[in-house]
C-alpha cells in the first residue's frame, strides 16, 4: 500500500515549504488510495514547543490535509530507537564514540588547517588489527553508525532522476546522543521502516541526508521508501524562504483573509502542474497528482498571484459561507449582531473588488460604521452644489420603498430636476454614505443600507 508522511519539526510554524510538502504527499496517497501519516519530529528538545505543536495542527486542520495515523511523536518512541540501536550495536554494524566536545572541535580545527574535508576521523571505529583507545569513566558515549566507507548511494529520485553519492563522501553518523535521544537521521528510519513509509517527500535541502539513511534502511534490512526531493521556493528577493529566513507560517494567511482552497491551489503550483490549468479543485488535483510533472527547478513566491488566485475562489464562494467567514473580522472593528442574510447579501455584492476577506470586510463595514471621508474626496466631490443635490436625494428617497430599483428612479428624478449627469450626483453619494468615490453601482449599494443610515449621511454637513 501507499503510505506517505509529513513530519514537521516543531521548533516554530509550519512554513509554506513544509505546507506544501505536506499537499504534495496528501495529494499522492489519496491519489492511490494510501494513506497518509502525520508525525512530530519533536526530538531537538531545547526548541521544541507545544505552541509549535499546536500551530502546526491548526494549520494541517484549516488546509483540509486530513491525516489517517498520527500525530506520532518522537519522544514517545525513546524506547524504540534504543532498542534498534543495540540491535545494531549487537550487529557489528555501530559502535559507542567516547569523544568530547572539545576533542571533536580540536579534530575540525585540524582538518581544517590542513585543508581537508571537517568530518569524523573514525577514531573510536573497531576495525579488524585496531586497537581502540581506553574507555573513559567520566564520559557518556554517543552511538555511531559504522557507514560503509566504500561504494556509492544510488536512488532514482522520484523528482531529480538517479542521484549518486559516494560513501567516501560521508562519515559515520551518531546514532543516538549522549542523553538518550536519537539524531534525526536515525530516528526518521525508524520512523519510517515502523511505518511502513512506501513514499517520501522533501525539501532537496535533505538530499545530503538520504545517503545516510539509505544505509540505515539496508542494515536494518528494511525496505526502502521511494524519495522524491522538491525544489526550494524562493521569496521575493530570491533567497530561500525559511522558519528562519522571510517565511510567514500558513496561519497567518488565514488570519489575512485567504481561503484554504485558494491556497492549497497556490502551494500545488509552486512545483507541480497539470497542462495549463491555473485553477482547480481540490479533488481535481487528486485525480491528477500521480507524482509525474515535478518541477527539478525552484519556484517563486509570488503574493500578487496568490491574491489573485484567492480573489477567483472569493468571486466563486457561497454567499453564506463568506457571511460567515467574515463576521468574526467585523466583530474586531466594532460591527456585531448582523444578520447572516444581510452580510450573504452585502459579500455578495462586494465580493468581486476583493482579494482577501480582510478587504471583505473592509467594504462590509461601510454599512455599519461611519465613513471617514479623506480630505481630498471632500474637496473634490463634495463641492456645495454636491451636498445640495445629496440633501435633495435624501428627501426624495425619504417615503419610497427601499429597493434598488426605486432608488435609481429617485436619483434619476433629482438629476432631471437639477440638470445634472449621473457622475456628478452619485460620486458624492458614494463618498458621503460610503466614504469610497467608486463602489459597485450605487442603487444596489444604497438598497443594502439600513435606510435611516443612508438619509442621515445625504444630510450631514
Amino acid at each position: 500500500m501507499i503510505r506517505t508522511r509529513i513530519a514537521p519539526s516543531p521548533t516554530g510554524f509550519l512554513h509554506l515549504g513544509t505546507a506544501r510538502t505536506a499537499l504534495y504527499s496528501w495529494a499522492f496517497a489519496r491519489h492511490h488510495g494510501g494513506q497518509f501519516v502525520l508525525r512530530i519530529e519533536d526530538t531537538d528538545v531545547a526548541r521544541s514547543t507545544q505552541d509549535s505543536v499546536d500551530q502546526i495542527l491548526a494549520a494541517m486542520h484549516w488546509l483540509g490535509l486530513d491525516y489517517d495515523e498520527g500525530p506520532v511523536y518522537q519522544m514517545q518512541r525513546l524506547e524504540r530507537y534504543q532498542q534498534v540501536a543495540e540491535q545494531l550495536l549487537a550487529a557489528g554494524l555501530a559502535y559507542r564514540c567516547y569523544c568530547t566536545p572539545a576533542e571533536l572541535d580540536a579534530m575540525r580545527e585540524a582538518q581544517k588547517a590542513r585543508g581537508d574535508k571537517t568530518r569524523y576521523d573514525g577514531r573510536w571505529r573497531p576495525e579488524s588489527g585496531k586497537t581502540l583507545p581506553n574507555v573513559p569513566t567520566d564520559v557518556k558515549p554517543v552511538i555511531r553508525f559504522k557507514n560503509p566507507m566504500d561504494g556509492e548511494v544510488v536512488w532514482d529520485d522520484l523528482v531529480k532522476g538517479e542521484i549518486r553519492i559516494g560513501n567516501r563522501e560521508i562519515d559515520d553518523l551518531i546514532l543516538v546522543r549522549p542523553d538518550g535521544v536519537p539524531t534525526y537521521n536515525f530516528a526518521v528510519v525508524v520512523d519510517d521502516w515502523d511505518m511502513r513509509i512506501s513514499h517520501v517527500f522533501r525539501g532537496d535541502e535533505h538530499i545530503n541526508n538520504t545517503p545516510w539513511q539509505i544505509n540505515l534502511f539496508q542494515a536494518l534490512g528494511a525496505p526502502l521508501p521511494r524519495y522524491g526531493h522538491l525544489p526550494i521556493i524562493l521569496g521575493d528577493d530570491g533567497q530561500k524562504l525559511s522558519k528562519r529566513r522571510g517565511a510567514v507560517s500558513v496561519t497567518a494567511y488565514e488570519d489575512a483573509g485567504y481561503l484554504p482552497e485558494a491556497m492549497l491551489n497556490y502551494l500545488a503550483r509552486l512545483g507541480w502542474s497539470h497542462g495549463d490549468d491555473e485553477l482547480f479543485s481540490r479533488e481535481q488535483m487528486v485525480s491528477w497528482f500521480d507524482g509525474s510533472h515535478l518541477s527539478k527547478s525552484p519556484a517563486q513566491w509570488d503574493p500578487a498571484k496568490l491574491a489573485w488566485v484567492n480573489a477567483q475562489y472569493l468571486k466563486a464562494a457561497d454567499n453564506t459561507r463568506l457571511a460567515g467567514l467574515v463576521t468574526p473580522r467585523l466583530v474586531q472593528c466594532g460591527v456585531s449582531g448582523v444578520s447572516t442574510e444581510s452580510l450573504a447579501h452585502q459579500c455578495a455584492l462586494v465580493k468581486d473588488r476583493c482579494s482577501t476577506l480582510e478587504q471583505m470586510a473592509e467594504w462590509i463595514s461601510m454599512f455599519y460604521v461611519q465613513p471617514s471621508i479623506s480630505d481630498e474626496d471632500r474637496a473634490q466631490h463634495l463641492t456645495e452644489s454636491a451636498q445640495a443635490a445629496c440633501v435633495a436625494l435624501a428627501s426624495a428617497l425619504n417615503d419610497v420603498e427601499w429597493t434598488a430599483p426605486t432608488i435609481a428612479a429617485a436619483m434619476k428624478s433629482v438629476l432631471a430636476d437639477r440638470g445634472m449627469k449621473m457622475p456628478q450626483l452619485a460620486i458624492p453619494v458614494r463618498v458621503k454614505v460610503c466614504g469610497r468615490s467608486q463602489t459597485p453601482a450605487i442603487d444596489q449599494v444604497l438598497a443594502l443600507f439600513d435606510k435611516k443610515i443612508v438619509l442621515n449621511r445625504l444630510q450631514s454637513a
